[in-house]
């Protein structure tokens, strides 16, 4: 399935910002159909709204999970601020893959 635009927006920010090993997105959003938040970016069933976000980097090396957390969501505000419902997110470094 194609990535959408906030799926890319957020690939390329976290790309630029953390340069991932691996960055899996999965759009979530179809199993939380009917959710009050559901329809993301376009309000429409299939929206961008719900994330499993999976990222390796060594720039998480000496971080807690939480100090990896805040990295991601950082990076991603305006997501989150907006058409983003819930992220799930996997911070990993290299080692621990």
């Amino acid at each position: 399935m194609p990535e959408g635009p906030i799926a890319a927006r957020m690939r390329e920010k976290l790309a630029e910002g953390l340069h991932p090993l691996r960055l899996e997105i999965e759009d979530d959003s179809a199993r939380h159909a009917g959710h009050h938040h559901h329809g993301g970016v376009d309000a429409r069933p299939g929206g961008e709204s719900h994330f499993n976000l999976t990222i390796v980097a060594a720039a998480f090396e000496g971080q807690s999970r939480l100090a990896r957390q805040r990295a991601v969501t950082a990076l991603l505000a305006e997501e989150l601020a907006g058409p983003v419902h819930a992220l799930s997110i996997r911070a990993l470094t290299p080692r621990e893959v």
